[in-house]
């Protein structure tokens, strides 16, 4: 009896990463995901024998803590797709926590590539070498990074993405050495928050890319995790893929969505919102403090989305607001840098300013603004006065 158990538990653990093709709305890929269940299964047990440097899980939500890791649904190996292409998705929560002092963005992206997503994909490649499909590797990670705050230290996740055409991933288990693993991560694309980033340094030598050896600090002592944005089941997004579809197809060019990160509900506060993923440019004379750039992405940008992304869901009662996550960037600057920020709107808050009976100000002291994960207050008039012309 112990024996049969110990046999399912093992099973379980094969299989239970893996989401269920029943659960996935679009016919043609509910058939790979069914066509090639043994493959993904192959993917899972491979990765069971695999031991991380710190706690990983699949999850199908990023940004959770510990605790609520435990408690949530950890299947999320499956094909999607990705502007045109049919994609191995692959999410996960890895429970490492990095020092934003003693390690920089690239750094911090860069360790996770190395425990976490090469892994996976020396895993993944092998697994479905013979198969026609995927087209790409798309892995979502979430790993955590500790600041201090006036004087307080604080911890946040920061989400990475690499999208990797399967040519690549396949030569990037193949390498044998740095440079040529290197090379084949090169050809694909990385983000970290939705930022473009490269976290595999190069230095040119006789025309020739060749990869900057480059040593880690190591992530900080595990302490007990902030409380995370997600606290409660977010709602299914299928819900409204009809008004979605028809909010990015109209709004595209006024809004710059992000193409890697449709919009998705949240669970915030006990309530479910709306994060539609947005890019904001601000022209190089507006440069600041980031308190004044994100003052100037609601007033220039944000606030103008308001009513017409209303439009879509001027009848909805069932979700509570709606967050314009926005990364703000200068005109012709790094790609890697900017300032993300969220402006959380309550939906009744929304509405009031929509039918003018908030201004601007109003709508922000009833939300929350977020700056690079971090509350804030923002006063419009004080963030913008080196900007404001004389009267």
């Amino acid at each position: 009896m112990r024996i049969l158990s110990l046999f399912a538990i093992l099973a379980w653990q094969a299989t239970g990463q893996v989401l269920s093709p029943a659960e996935i709305a679009d016919p043609s890929i509910r058939a790979l995901q069914q066509s090639h269940l043994e493959e993904l299964h192959a993917i899972t047990a491979a990765l069971g024998k695999h031991e991380f440097p710190y706690h990983f899980y699949f999850s199908r939500k990023l940004d959770l803590t510990e605790r609520e890791q435990e408690r949530s649904d950890q299947r999320s190996i499956q094909f999607d797709k990705y502007q045109g292409q049919t994609v191995l998705k692959i999410t996960g929560n890895y429970f490492a926590a990095y020092s934003a002092e003693r390690m920089s963005k690239e750094e911090r992206t860069r360790q996770t590539f190395r425990d976490v997503m090469l892994p996976i994909l020396q895993a993944a490649a092998p697994a479905l070498a013979r198969a026609d499909v995927p087209e790409a590797f798309a892995l979502e990670i979430s790993h955590h990074v500790i600041r201090k705050v006036l004087g307080v230290e604080t911890e946040s996740a920061e989400n990475v993405v690499l999208i990797l055409p399967k040519a690549s991933a396949q030569r990037l288990v193949e390498a044998r050495d740095e440079a040529g693993r290197a090379a084949a991560v090169q050809e694909g694309t990385a983000y970290l928050n939705r930022t473009p980033i490269s976290f595999l340094p190069f230095e040119r030598q006789d025309g020739q890319a060749i990869p900057v050896s480059v040593v880690s600090a190591k992530p900080e002592p595990r302490f007990p995790s902030a409380p995370a944005k997600l606290e409660t089941e977010s709602k299914p997004v299928s819900d409204y893929r009809d008004a979605l579809a028809r909010m990015l197809k109209d709004l595209d060019q006024q809004a710059h969505f992000v193409p890697y990160a449709p919009p998705s509900f949240i669970a915030f506060r006990g309530g479910q919102y709306l994060e539609i993923p947005i890019a904001t440019t601000l022209a190089a004379s507006d440069a600041g403090s980031q308190y004044k750039l994100a003052a100037l992405a609601f007033d220039r940008h944000v606030a103008h989305l308001v009513r017409p992304v209303l439009a879509y869901f001027k009848d909805s009662v069932d979700f509570s607001g709606i967050d314009f996550s926005t990364s703000v960037r200068m005109a012709g600057a790094n790609a890697e840098g900017g300032e993300a920020v969220e402006f959380i709107f309550p939906l009744s808050a929304l509405r009031s300013y929509a039918q003018f009976d908030l201004t601007g100000q109003q709508l922000l002291d009833a939300s929350v603004v977020l700056i690079n994960g971090e509350r804030v207050g923002l006063d419009l008039q004080t963030a913008e006065a080196s900007v404001r012309s004389p009267d």
